[in-house]
């Protein structure tokens, strides 16, 4: 049996995560596991972060097979890390916001922070700042809707342009490198980068993942196709909205239908 790759998300943001890791090794089996039970994770308390995550995660790798377990979710990677690693026998990754490449990309040394108002507002993505960005104006906008306009479009439904162009108002013109700080807004690459232009980077987090998922499973980029591989399991902790337009993408991307997931 090949080797297992969970990845986890409150919602189908993640999914930008999968389409990177599985670009470079498509010879991989994938479970993807989404909380919309609690979504969005940046308004939870973090004692029912941490709870639901590990619980979640804890009971699919009782389950099943995982090597190596992804939480592509700013958010949570920001405050379970520490206790799913204490939990967990296998490697666990996490998403950090992409801001020490933003800022080294920018000649005008100034860069856009796009995330959740939890993400925006956490005191370690200010240290990433401090960190990496601190030559660069740094302006930070927090947006959940952005969230929701990613889970709409993976369901069929239209972009409104000129709503995405007045979430990101406050970044055009202003900056030549925006950071997508949370694993949904890569699902509109191109809706963001038509508002923002061809002069600015769109830099996440996914293809530092995916060479940290090769590193840690010792595996080559595309060494084994995935012709003839069953598709990726998918699972879900609450009835899913428009589940079966749903069911399309994910059957577009390589992934089964979703199930619910009851005990964890």
């Amino acid at each position: 049996m090949g080797k297992t790759v969970l990845i986890f998300d409150s919602g189908v943001g993640g999914l930008s995560i999968y389409r990177e890791i599985r670009a470079s090794f498509s010879g991989l089996e994938y479970i993807y596991a989404f909380d919309n039970g609690a979504f969005p994770y940046g308004e939870l308390p973090q004692e029912t972060l941490i709870s639901r995550t590990c619980g979640i995660v804890g009971e699919l790798c009782r389950k099943h097979h995982v090597d190596l377990v992804v939480i592509a979710c700013n958010t949570a990677s920001t405050i379970v890390l520490p206790s799913l690693r204490n939990q967990l026998t296998v490697p666990v990754v996490g998403v950090v916001p992409a801001i020490k490449p933003a800022a080294a990309y920018s000649k005008k040394k100034s860069i856009g922070l796009l995330a959740t108002p939890a993400t925006v507002s956490r005191s370690y993505t200010q240290q990433l700042i401090d960190a990496f960005a601190w030559d660069c104006d740094v302006i930070k906008v927090g947006s959940t809707r952005l969230v929701q306009i990613g889970e709409e479009k993976l369901r069929g439904k239209k972009v409104n342009h000129e709503e995405i162009g007045q979430i990101l108002s406050p970044f055009v013109g202003k900056v030549d490198a925006l950071v997508l700080g949370c694993t949904h807004f890569p699902l509109l690459r191109k809706e963001l980068s038509r508002v923002m232009g061809e002069g600015v980077a769109l830099v996440d987090s996914g293809e530092a993942i995916a060479r940290r998922v090769g590193s840690l499973l010792d595996i080559d980029v595309n060494k084994n196709p995935d012709s003839g591989k069953r598709p990726g399991l998918v699972f879900c902790t609450a009835p899913v909205y428009e589940e079966q337009a749903l069911n399309v993408s994910l059957a577009e991307l390589h992934l089964s239908k979703v199930k619910l997931l009851t005990h964890f």
